[in-house]
């Protein structure tokens, strides 16, 4: 994830990252299924998904953090 987007993501809301971190698990499984029946072509986005939802995790828990 590139720099502006990691901003893009301190920025937003704790209610917004919540839904970010939903729909990229959502992506995450989806990827995965379509892995287990071998229609997945491009391997890679199931890891540029995996660490996308990390980053998002890690954001929304620093923001947990400030607002405590």
């Amino acid at each position: 994830m590139k720099k502006k987007e990691k901003n893009k993501l301190r920025s937003l809301s704790l209610d917004l990252l919540k839904e970010e971190c939903f729909k990229l698990g959502q992506e995450i499984f989806k990827l995965k299924a379509q892995q287990a029946t071998h229609q997945l072509t491009a391997t890679h986005r199931l890891k540029a998904a995996r660490r996308s939802l990390a980053t998002t995790l890690t954001i929304l828990h620093e923001t947990i953090g400030q607002k405590i």
